[in-house]
């Protein structure tokens, strides 16, 4: 079972010729609505994949019209949202701006998501077969708390650490290494996690080693264009390289990965493939615009087939 336990938002999207800088305005023709949240990207991405067993998303959304549409939203991707409650506060929009050459700069009314409670999670949910996928887009200290629930239960635990906070302290990191098999970051968390915790690294293969060690887990760094690396708590490395595409919008592509990564995991398959799946997914996602709308069917994908 695939439970997810992170953040739901509406993504509105506009295309751009820059993204602005401070005190610059930039005018795009329209936009688009889409859905959005990292915690939900990771879900869909995990249900279009997962080829046995539940996902399961759990959060918060508002009682409005865009906590509506993100519920059925998820249900139509074959997400189970059981455990997505409705609260007082509205449900968390993010506001996208995509350049020319598919970059992209987000910014996040977090809204609901600062409600998630581990709380709402009822022990059920807790089991061996359990893949918890956990980012930071919900209060720290509840997805730390789903954390130790399910390594209580034995089961396992994938944290993605982005976005990384403004004020991510050493105990934090810790905490976090404590509780996690699968640290995923990009090259730019790794460094920011390696530092927090007083590492000094020069690069970011030398930072995943560094947390694998210190967390005695599995650290999964993706790089774009370069693909994804895991270095093992015992120093082992492996690699997957990445797809060569012209991308239309990175939107959502390391949430896909994510999503794909467990998946696989979900169902057992070697550490290799599971990174070779998530690196082809996350690709197959950037030829697209939109954060789920791109992302790919388990049918479409040629390292399963």
């Amino acid at each position: 079972m695939i439970l997810v336990f992170g953040s739901l938002n509406i993504d509105l999207v506009a295309q751009v010729p820059v993204i602005p800088g401070p005190g610059r305005t930039v005018l795009a023709p329209s936009y688009q609505t889409h859905f959005g949240g990292k915690g939900a990207n990771q879900a869909v991405a995990a249900a279009r994949i997962a080829g046995a067993g539940p996902v399961r998303m759990a959060g918060r959304v508002g009682r409005d019209g865009f906590g509506d549409s993100a519920i059925e939203n998820l249900r139509t991707n074959g997400v189970d949202t059981t455990f997505v409650v409705g609260g007082d506060e509205p449900t968390g929009c993010a506001f996208i701006t995509v350049d020319q050459s598919g970059e992209n700069a987000i910014t996040v009314a977090s809204g609901a998501n600062l409600t998630a409670s581990a709380g709402d999670l009822p022990a059920e949910l807790f089991r061996p077969d359990t893949v918890l996928v956990l980012q930071m887009e919900v209060p720290f200290a509840q997805a730390l708390a789903a954390a130790r629930r399910t390594n209580t239960a034995s089961g396992t635990v994938i944290w993605n650490l982005a976005p990384v906070p403004e004020k991510m302290t050493r105990e934090m990191v810790t905490e976090i290494l404590a509780v996690t098999d699968y640290l995923l970051v990009n090259e730019h968390e790794a460094l920011d996690a390696a530092m927090a915790i007083g590492l000094a690294t020069v690069d970011y293969e030398a930072a995943a080693a560094d947390l694998a060690k210190a967390g005695d887990l599995t650290c999964i760094v993706t790089a774009g264009a370069q693909g994804a690396l895991a270095v093992t708590a015992d120093g082992t490395r492996l690699r997957a390289p990445a797809l060569r595409i012209t991308p239309v919008d990175t939107t959502g592509a390391g949430d896909t990965f994510a999503g794909a990564f467990a998946a696989m995991l979900g169902e057992g398959v070697a550490l290799q493939r599971a990174l070779a799946v998530g690196c082809e997914a996350a690709a197959l996602k950037c030829l697209k615009a939109g954060a789920q709308t791109g992302m790919p069917m388990r049918s479409g994908l040629g390292s399963l087939a």
